[in-house]
């Protein structure tokens, strides 16, 4: 997946306005959700508004994703089964707490009716639980079998499931557990977004919040309402100092005199070429992260 998403919407399934606004929405990801957002009551027919929504042409986003049941639950299999074969670029996985639960949705996966040439969804695992802190090693490693391609800290439930005050003193009582997500999505090369921030009309304390998950390491934020996606994006975007650096940084290395060299002197400080490796990726994203593909492009990167 070449997007790298700084700012990922969950839309409720059950909500039939903020479901029927969601393709015309510019963030970089959006997240449809069966889960935690539709009672049990409404769980059949927020599955096929989410089908008919799939089905709508012309979506902004770069990546549609559905976040469905938990596997164990009356409606996880359902969801897989018919979800899978609707071409979403992402199932999100709620309450993963092992390898295992990963390899029974590629598992389920399999038995869906996928059309002819289609690839399978990529898989996106919450860690909400302690449990799934603690296997997050043996969760990750598992990427090149299950298709796991990030990781997203679920703090509402993990607070909940800690008995603590995820939001006290900065996050104080979190802070340990989102650094080993971003430590270990590290180690395995995945992706690795931070937890919604609920207070969506308190602008301040949201952006208090992103710059701190950015701080961390966090490749972007989900968020709860389409106010919060224009700030998620500038914070976890590459700001305009950083910018000009690394255009200078690859300007500098693309100079006759320093073809060849490990390392150079760009304003006093030493740039090595693992700098430059940074400077190239960071301006590789600018387009890549803006760009909106059309109906055909997402039906030809579904082909294998």
């Amino acid at each position: 997946m070449a997007v790298r998403p700084r700012s990922i919407l969950f839309v409720p399934a059950a909500n039939a306005k903020a479901l029927a606004k969601a393709p015309k929405l510019d963030a970089d990801a959006i997240i449809i959700d069966l889960e935690d957002a539709v009672a049990p009551g409404e769980k059949e027919a927020a599955r096929a508004a989410t089908l008919r929504a799939l089905g709508v042409a012309g979506w902004k986003t770069p990546i549609r994703a559905v976040r469905i049941n938990p596997l164990q639950s009356p409606w996880g299999q359902g969801d897989v089964l018919a979800i899978a074969p609707s071409a979403p670029d992402v199932l999100v996985i709620p309450k993963v707490e092992s390898a295992d639960m990963l390899r029974q949705i590629r598992v389920q996966i399999s038995r869906a009716a996928l059309p002819r040439g289609w690839q399978a969804p990529i898989l996106w695992a919450m860690v909400e639980t302690p449990r799934g802190i603690l296997n997050i090693k043996e969760i990750a490693a598992s990427a090149a079998e299950t298709g796991l391609g990030a990781l997203i800290a679920g703090t509402n439930d993990l607070a909940k499931a800690l008995r603590c005050d995820g939001l006290a003193q900065g996050r104080l009582a979190l802070q340990a557990h989102l650094s080993t997500l971003v430590l270990v999505a590290r180690c395995y090369d995945l992706m690795v977004f931070d937890g919604v921030y609920n207070a969506f009309a308190d602008e301040a304390a949201f952006a208090r919040e992103a710059k701190q998950g950015r701080a961390f390491g966090f490749d972007g934020k989900t968020l709860i309402h389409p106010a919060q996606i224009g700030p998620a994006r500038t914070i976890f975007g590459p700001d305009g100092e950083a910018i000009k650096q690394a255009k200078a940084i690859v300007r500098a290395f693309g100079l006759k005199k320093n073809a060849g060299k490990g390392v150079i002197n760009l304003g006093g400080q030493m740039i090595e070429r693992l700098h430059l490796q940074e400077a190239r990726s960071l301006l590789d994203s600018l387009p890549v992260l803006s760009a909106k593909p059309s109906s055909s492009a997402r039906s030809s990167k579904r082909k294998s």
